[in-house]
């Protein structure tokens, strides 16, 4: 991580979910895991932040703020999906007005697996996508090409 060279900030936004994976995602800011080591700073405004974690399946009423928050951030900026609902619906795939994770309205850098996920997967997605950022930021200034978007894994 010595190639960030500013504090990180990640706005946070739960969709259809049960509240596991937000409960983990709290966690993270507690001492006993503590993610502000990384310099990570969790912020509610979108136009400051750099990566946006989400939790929750898409459903229909939810949809258009998942893409108005992404819209908001400024680039580059990396999308990083929490738990197996925002991965592909999970357990609420198949509700009438679920359409699935969150690849389905935005772009997803960083899968992030489980149910709930565990703070140290957190931890480890964002320290990911942290060098994700980093590699669109080099693409910004013409250094490398941008990255792919990633790939899901089956299991």
């Amino acid at each position: 991580m010595s190639y960030v060279t500013k504090s990180p900030w990640v706005i946070h936004y739960d969709g259809s979910s049960c509240n596991g994976c937000d409960i983990e995602v709290l966690a993270c800011l507690t001492p006993m895991y503590d993610v502000e080591r990384f310099g990570i700073i969790n912020t509610g405004n979108p136009k400051h932040a750099d990566v946006f974690l989400v939790t929750g399946s898409v459903n229909e009423q939810n949809k258009e703020v998942v893409k108005q928050i992404y819209s908001q951030m400024p680039e580059p900026k990396v999308v990083v999906a929490i738990g197996i609902c925002a991965n592909n619906g999970g357990i609420f795939k198949e509700c009438y007005n679920i359409l699935g994770g969150v690849d389905t309205v935005i772009p997803v850098d960083v899968y992030v697996p489980g149910c709930a996920a565990r703070p140290e997967a957190i931890i480890d997605g964002v320290v990911k996508g942290l060098g994700v950022l980093q590699e669109k930021r080099n693409a910004m200034d013409g250094n490398t090409a941008a990255p792919a978007p990633a790939e899901k894994e089956e299991a």
